[in-house]
């Protein structure tokens, strides 16, 4: 009996995971061919392809939106009410709290239209049209250098750009694919007066926290809610009271009927960026150089902001955006390092270069043009290892970081204004001072300097145990030399004599007419400032020559996407934040040996990680309670509350927000992470371990209108059972 059992599970599993074998692809929706929308078909999928994108009717695409290229959004009433992730919204959120008013932490919802809350500078990106520009940008190129003027790509674009702004009205935008192989003009509706509506507390939200975060299964209900809003005449306005709720011109209707496994899933979003045209070289270098160095130096910073948030409640508001944003690309390189070395990638990319130099030897052109590309690139990444190595302790030593870095930063306008204009003096009132003020305090805002202290000492010393002195700036060396190397010494000689670590110091000296050399001559500017990209650039370019790696790169992409023509391949260029689809299927998932996970969750994982004296799995009790009673409404599923589903679908950062759709196009999820198997996926889709997080959409509903009792917004939604 018990063999048969197994052997029944074992059959029912292969089954499983046969269904969820991914197709990978983050596919443009302006170019769904017959041979994909057939295999999507075949998945599962019941729309016509111009439901989907047609610039000449409504069609689903017109729902989906750009939240300043950084996430995703979709509409989901005919009052421009737009959903999106809660870490998507973390910023606002975390901007708007204060200690007496913590949204973070208690949540924020507008009970009427008065209370939504402006973003300022927030935009929403609406796509319109994509048109294929390649001729024209050759013919542009061609154009301007036969009047002798800058024909390079900046050029063009700005002169293609303008010229489609003004003939159309919209935001125009010229995207290069597979390195300039083909060119695309994105026309976009953008609006900006954009409100605040609803976002649960940052337990419910996030429950789980960076912990869970990469992790399977998790128990978040990541969402919140803006309202885009429009003039009186439905056209995208500044903001103004006078404003009102815009009319879409397409909104998505919400499945309640829940999910399971099998069901087809289709996301459509704004994926940032990929690199799976990425060469075995660079591969090798993100795997044993660079990441390696990022993860050690970011793990510390994590510990240094750690240790005094959990200390004082007060640190924790100031860098709990600061500490989300570090803690989730942290965990991002780490697990790249992992999957390129459990996947062997960069032995999947050898095969890859082993076939396309078979077919650039088959022909005499193609060996001229790139006969010894893949040797050149070989050369120039053995040869830069070094500096690579330095440069990337630079940059996560002196150059990536809020505090101290940022304050150091904030004098390069006086610099600029004390060598252009001979501005020696920083005088009261004057534009200049205003803008410097405006922008310290804002650095003060974002930092607390007993925590920025205790980063200043271990940035330093990292940088100067780790990159070579070729590469130090004249402070720095004159430092080191004073000092006798201690690197703890200098740390603390900048932090105790600059007055830009010192805000209530600053506050006094700027009370009257200062000279600017009080703060361009301050130690921290002239740390943040001794060390630049030159000598690192220099170092590099006595390797590379005049044919660098950027340069030979772009063969590399070109060559394999004639390739690919050549032979029929179905291809799509990496993510560049233009509008893409993926599809797939819920399913389970085998991670590793001896260990099977669901494709759902639900709010059980919540007990079962329940710990209110840590912070990450704390809960309010008021919802708590909400979640004993198990009054699930019109979202629950035999007696159960789901909260979160896998899918294979293929995403990246920016998708954050994206809906996830069923087989007729309606909403049942939002994608919100994917899993640690699934952090080599800028270079490699993996077709059975990749796997996208999502919220279901019921659990959202569930706590808009039984945790928040914000009902008036379930009404505006069109639901479907």
């Amino acid at each position: 009996m018990r063999n048969l059992m197994k052997f029944v599970t074992l059959i029912t599993l292969l089954s499983v995971f046969q269904i969820s074998r991914a197709d990978e692809g983050m596919w443009l929706v302006n170019l769904l061919d017959k041979n994909l929308t057939k295999k999507m078909q075949k998945e599962g999928l019941k729309l016509d392809p111009k439901q989907i994108y047609d610039e000449n009717s409504a069609a689903i695409s017109d729902a989906v939106v750009a939240l300043d290229f950084g996430c995703t959004g979709s509409i989901i009433s005919e009052e421009g009410l737009l959903i999106t992730n809660h870490h998507c919204a973390y910023g606002d959120i975390h901007a708007l709290s204060t200690p007496e008013k913590n949204y973070l932490e208690d949540g924020f919802w507008a009970m009427k239209r008065t209370e939504e809350v402006p973003i300022a500078g927030k935009s929403v990106y609406f796509l319109r049209k994509v048109v294929d520009a390649t001729d024209e940008v050759k013919a542009t190129s061609d154009s301007l250098a036969a009047k002798k003027l800058p024909s390079g790509m900046r050029k063009v674009s700005s002169v293609i750009e303008e010229k489609y702004n003004k003939i159309s009205g919209m935001e125009t935008m010229l995207m290069s694919m597979w390195r300039g192989s083909k060119y695309y003009l994105y026309y976009y509706e953008v609006y900006t007066d954009i409100r605040l509506v609803g976002a649960p507390p940052v337990s419910v939200a996030a429950y789980g926290g960076e912990t869970d975060n990469w992790e399977w299964p998790q128990h978040k209900s990541d969402f919140a809610l803006y309202r885009v809003y429009a003039g009186k005449d439905g056209k995208p306005a500044k903001y103004s009271k006078e404003n009102v709720p815009m009319t879409p011109k397409k909104v998505l209707s919400i499945s309640t009927k829940g999910v399971k496994e099998g069901d087809f899933s289709m996301i459509l979003g704004f994926p940032g960026r990929t690199n799976r045209y990425n060469n075995s070289f660079g591969i090798n270098q993100k795997e044993k150089v660079t990441n390696p160095i990022s993860v050690e130096l970011r793990r510390e910073k994590l510990n240094i902001m750690k240790r005094w948030m959990d200390a004082d409640p007060k640190v924790r508001l100031i860098y709990a955006d600061q500490y989300f944003g570090i803690s989730n690309v942290w965990e991002l390189w780490q697990g790249e390092v992992y999957n390129f070395r459990r996947y062997g990638v960069v032995s999947i990319k050898e095969q890859q270069e082993k076939e396309l130099q078979e077919w650039i030897n088959q022909d005499p052109e193609r060996v001229k043009k790139w006969g010894n590309l893949l040797e050149k690139l070989s050369v120039r990444y053995k040869g830069t290892v070094g500096v690579a190595s330095a440069l990337q302790y630079f940059r996560e030593t002196l150059v990536s970081g809020n505090g101290f870095i940022y304050l150091g930063n904030r004098c390069n306008s006086l610099k600029t204004a004390q060598t252009r204009d001979n501005l020696d003096t920083l005088r009261v009132g004057t534009p200049i001072y205003k803008s410097f003020i405006q922008s310290v305090e804002e650095g003060f805002a974002q930092s607390d300097m007993r925590v920025e202290k205790d980063l200043l000492i271990y940035q330093v010393k990292e940088f100067l145990e780790n990159v070579p002195k070729q590469f130090w700036g004249e402070y720095l060396n004159a430092m080191y030399v004073k000092y006798n190397g201690d690197s703890k010494a200098i740390a603390e000689y900048c932090f105790n004599n600059s007055i830009l670590m010192h805000p209530d110091k600053f506050r006094e000296a700027v009370k009257s007419n200062q000279p600017t050399s009080l703060f361009t001559d301050d130690p921290m500017t002239l740390l943040t400032k001794s060390t630049n990209m030159n000598p690192f650039n220099e170092a590099e370019g006595k390797v590379v020559g005049k044919e660098d790696i950027f340069s030979l790169e772009t063969q590399y992409i070109r060559a394999f996407y004639q390739m690919n023509l050549a032979k029929n391949v179905v291809q799509y260029p990496d993510a560049n934040s233009t509008m893409r689809l993926t599809y797939g299927t819920v399913g389970p998932i085998n991670p590793s040996d001896g260990i099977y996970y669901s494709a759902q969750s639900t709010t059980q994982g919540i007990w079962d990680k329940y710990n209110p004296d840590v912070y990450d799995f704390h809960a309010k009790p008021e919802f708590l309670e909400l979640l004993k009673s198990k009054e699930w409404g019109n979202y629950g599923e035999k007696g159960k509350m789901y909260v979160n589903f896998l899918s294979n679908n293929d995403i990246t950062g920016g998708n954050s927000g994206s809906p996830v759709l069923n087989a007729k196009g309606e909403l049942i999820g939002l994608a919100f992470d994917g899993n640690k198997e699934s952090l080599a996926s800028d270079a490699y889709f993996h077709p059975e371990y990749n796997k996208t997080v999502s919220v279901d959409i019921r659990y959202v509903l569930w706590v808009i209108e039984k945790y928040a009792k914000a009902n008036h917004l379930i009404q505006e939604m069109k639901l479907i059972k």
